[in-house]
């Protein structure tokens, strides 16, 4: 749908790291799906060359369902993780969707 947000955010963790975060991510990105009806999707992807890369595509109706997303229980676990695990967020992009 034309308008819709898509975010592209990229981490870098450590080998002991990697799990722990792999874990959180997916616990946001189902319950990002599961309980946000303006998220249509979150797909939390491992680069094949890049080890303790972790990237997250997540498609919002707009970014005001972005905001939302940020103020969800989930998503605070998730920044509370990062957090304490000293993830580096490399960069995070913000794409609206011109076509369809």
């Amino acid at each position: 749908m034309v308008g819709q947000l898509t975010v592209i955010a990229e981490f870098e963790t450590t080998s002991d790291t990697y799990d722990k975060f792999l874990e959180i991510c997916t616990y946001d990105s189902e319950r990002s799906v599961a309980d946000e009806a303006g998220c249509h999707a979150f797909n939390v992807l491992t680069p094949q060359d890049e080890a303790n890369t972790i990237v997250l595509v997540e498609i919002y109706e707009d970014r005001a369902a972005f905001e939302t997303h940020l103020k969800t229980p989930h998503f605070g676990k998730f920044a509370e993780t990062v957090k304490d695990l000293g993830i580096k967020e490399r960069s995070v992009r913000f794409l609206t969707q011109r076509a369809p």
